[in-house]
This record gives C-alpha cells, structure tokens and sequence, in this order.
C-alpha cells in the first residue's frame, strides 16, 4: 500500500498471512452498543476539524503535517516541507496530489478506509468491528475494510472523556503498520472551500501498483 494514500486514512485481495487473522465481526455488547452510539453522535456532530497530524511507520519514520476535514466526505491532508505532496477528497474520491509535478492519481471513495469517519453521519455499528477495548482513558474500535489495495485493519483510538478521535493504525495486507496521531485539533471552524480542490490543470496518472 502506497504510504501517502494509506493515511486515509490513513488508503485488492485477501489477508495476508502477516495479517491477524480477525476476518469476522465479533458479537458486541450492550455496554459496547452504548459507548459507540456516544462516540457517533459525538462525532457525526462535528461538522469540521482541522489540526495537525503525525505518521509513524513501522520502521519508525515520522512525517508530520496538517489535515482539514469537513462533513461530509471532504478531507484534505498536506505533508510538511519538503513535500509537495496532498491528499484530497472532494466527495467522489481520493486524489493523491503532486503540487510540484502537478499531477494526481485517484482512489474511488467507497474503497478507502476510514470513509465511514467522514460521511454525514457516522455509523460504526455497521462496520465489521472484530475488537473494542478501554485502556488508559482511551477507547480503540478495531475494524476490518475492504480496500482498492486489499484488506486492511484499523484501529481508531477515541478519548474516553471527550469521545474525540485521537489516534488510528492502519496495518496494510502485507502485515505493515501505520500510526496517525492528531494534535493541536480545532472543531467546528470555517475552512476556505479551495482546500479541498486542486487546479483542473494538473494531469491524471494511474494509482502505484
């Protein structure tokens, strides 16, 4: 999976042996129904954020950035100097940018993980959840999603207090890990509508194998 697109996040075949093998959805309990229809609401009623981020890989290379999304089904990523590069959703897709090359490929929007975090309302009942645990003021929802690259499995990790998301891992179908940590977070905020747009200029290419 491509570093860049696996951030939306984080972004086809089955699981790879390095991937724990959690391909079926596990019984949730009322108390669990209870504490995710919160994290719902409380979510679905953000209607922006922007704030910075930071990704970590699994050999422990860190790329910051800032991020911007707005519901529903608007999200945009820019990577610090000396990247040039963005990820931007206008809600038919997921466009891998290249400012300096001025160039993009694109990801349908109904194949990228985490989609169910961006829509009008979020749902996390209805996706395939195979694990919930509370730990150290933090509630982590692990689902399984389908992906123009293949199955992979996330983590979103949510404050127990606030409800708000923190932090997701993505682990890619060749056993692979990502972390996204979000900081300095600002909700309900007037982002300028060309964030989430790119020049009609710039040329399309495939999507890396």
């Amino acid at each position: 999976m491509i570093r860049r697109t696996a951030l939306m996040l984080g972004l086809a075949a089955a699981l790879s042996p390095a991937l724990p093998t959690l391909a079926q959805s596990r019984a949730v309990t009322p108390e669990e129904q209870q504490l995710i229809s919160e994290i719902n609401a409380h979510n679905s009623a953000i209607r922006t954020m922007v704030g910075r981020f930071l990704q970590i890989d699994s050999q422990g290379g860190r790329t910051e950035g800032t991020f911007f999304l707005e519901r529903p089904n608007k999200i945009a990523f820019r990577y610090a100097p000396p990247s040039r590069e963005e990820i931007v959703s206008i809600g038919r897709g997921f466009y891998v940018i290249d400012r300096r090359e001025e160039t993009y490929y694109a990801y349908p929007q109904d194949s990228i993980p985490l989609r169910q975090f961006l829509g009008e309302q979020i749902d996390l009942l209805n996706a395939n959840v195979v694990d919930i645990t509370t730990t150290d003021g933090y509630v982590s929802i692990t689902v399984i999603d389908n992906t123009v690259a293949g199955t992979v499995q996330v983590s979103l990790i949510f404050d127990s207090e606030t409800k708000d998301l923190a932090q997701w891992t993505l682990v890619e179908p060749n056993g692979s890990e990502l972390t996204f940590s979000l900081y300095d977070v600002q909700k309900d905020v007037e982002i300028p509508p060309n964030f989430f747009t790119f020049p009609a200029t710039y040329s399309g290419k495939e999507p890396p194998r």
